[in-house]
């Protein structure tokens, strides 16, 4: 059973949330909050598989509330519920640490999905958001040309971790990428420990994001 706690301002949002969660039988949301603080709260008193935050909320916002929440309940993995207009906040929260990010107008069984993903240790990024940011990287004129910065990143890579990045980049997790490359999973922790490694990536969405602008994954 995934536990999750729900962190939105909006209380609607937080009853179609957890009405959309109740439809799966593996996942039980045990606590809401409205703010970071009280998702603090909650989440060092619940300790849930998945803490699924907005990133922006009143009294102390989702972002601000991450390094707080690992303090407190280091197990848990953060999903950010965001928005395509909030682009920037999603760059923030890279660094982070998040492990995913899920649209608030996304398919419900995505939003599910998500959940499943990121309490088992995988990223979970919608395609469609990956394409965006590495569009916004490609455009920001200060930055080097993030495509030919990312194939410099992944010339350390064996022909096998760049097959495990690329599944990073589809969001699958350590046991999904054990089933598809017929690997053991401790072999797949291991193969992702080293591409976050030499990549200098802090999360495993960061190492999604590098596979896209790689072109390892279509968006």
């Amino acid at each position: 059973m995934t536990r999750v706690v729900l962190a939105d301002d909006e209380g609607l949002i937080r009853v179609g949330v957890r009405t959309i969660l109740s439809a799966d039988a593996g996942i039980q949301v045990v606590g809401e909050a409205g703010t970071g603080a009280e998702l603090v709260a909650v989440a060092a008193e619940q300790r849930p598989d998945v803490a699924l935050v907005d990133i922006q909320m009143p009294g102390g916002d989702g972002i601000s509330a991450i390094a707080e929440l690992r303090r407190v309940s280091p197990g848990t993995a953060v999903a950010m519920l965001t928005t395509f207009g909030k682009d920037e906040y999603v760059v923030r929260t890279l660094g982070e640490g998040a492990n995913g990010f899920l649209l608030k107008a996304g398919d419900p069984r995505e939003l599910i999905a998500g959940v499943h993903t990121v309490a088992a240790g995988g990223a979970c990024l919608s395609p469609k958001l990956a394409r965006r940011l590495v569009d916004r990287f490609r455009t920001e004129p200060a930055a080097p040309d993030p495509a030919a910065e990312a194939a410099r990143r992944l010339e350390g890579l064996s022909p096998r971790e760049r097959e495990v990045l690329a599944l990073i980049g589809e969001g699958l997790s350590n046991a999904a990428i054990a089933r598809r490359v017929h690997l053991a999973e401790d072999t797949v922790k291991t193969h992702v420990s080293s591409v976050l490694a030499r990549l200098g990536a802090e999360n495993r969405v960061q190492a999604a994001i590098a596979a896209y602008q790689a072109g390892l994954v279509e968006g």
